[in-house]
């Protein structure tokens, strides 16, 4: 697969730029892209914590967020092998690139890294949508950091991206029927119950009535309970 004219020329501009900033902010951009992946990884497990006094569906979901990333991952890595579309770095005459260029063989579109930032980030919102705002920037910085160090070019990471917030939340909203009844029947057990916690008591409108059936606290009272609570009312006289 040949890159398109235009993605070879924002690469350019993208490493040139690069290449002209200090050696932090180089160290920042490489390291960058794995401690994102770490905090998702912590944020699935903060995830599934959060899940555990919720009902099974968000268990589901919770749990079903690492497998989504990786069924994304398979999607991404399988066309890379189809398309074998090579590293701008070794590509583009007079690359500037900051990371090492990957070896020979391991195909540049679309971005792996791009597309496992991006379907952590959807499944996690999926199941924790608080999280959104927090998230998703960082999925994009994530996908932008692998141009900012030469080794993809634009439409690798923007492929990849949309390959992520695609393929995983399709997966996770699939299964999660499946799953949530799977979780149901292990919070029955012993040590289903400690690992996947029980759901919230879901209560009536109503508590039992107490002592010789009046209303719960907090319940409408009508003309019609005081009237048959009172008993026959007398005459009038004169």
């Amino acid at each position: 697969m040949q890159a398109p004219g235009f993605s070879a020329d924002w690469y350019r501009a993208v490493t040139e730029f690069a290449h002209g900033t200090p050696a932090w902010v180089h160290s920042v951009a490489e390291i960058g892209t794995d401690a994102g992946l770490l905090l998702f990884a912590a944020l699935f497990v903060a995830g599934w914590w959060r899940a555990r006094v919720r009902d099974s569906r968000e268990m589901g979901l919770a749990l079903l967020a690492p497998v989504a990333v990786v069924a994304a991952y398979l999607v991404s890595e399988v066309s890379k092998s189809f398309l074998q579309e090579e590293r701008p770095c070794r590509a583009v005459a007079g690359a500037l690139n900051i990371a090492e260029c990957p070896s020979v063989g391991d195909w540049s579109f679309p971005s792996n890294h791009a597309t496992i930032a991006a379907a952590s980030a959807a499944a996690i919102v999926v199941t924790w949508r608080a999280m959104a705002p927090l998230v998703l920037p960082l999925a994009v910085v994530m996908a932008f950091s692998r141009v900012f160090v030469g080794v993809h070019y634009p439409h690798d990471v923007a492929a990849g991206f949309v390959v992520g917030v695609v393929v995983a939340p399709l997966v996770a909203l699939v299964a999660v029927r499946l799953v949530a009844v799977l979780v149901t029947s292990l919070r029955g057990v012993g040590a289903g119950a400690v690992l996947l916690g029980r759901p919230p008591v879901v209560e009536g409108p109503t508590s039992p009535a107490v002592g010789g059936g009046m209303p719960a606290a907090g319940a409408a009272v009508t003309s019609p309970d005081v009237m048959a609570g009172s008993g026959p009312v007398p005459p009038r006289r004169g």
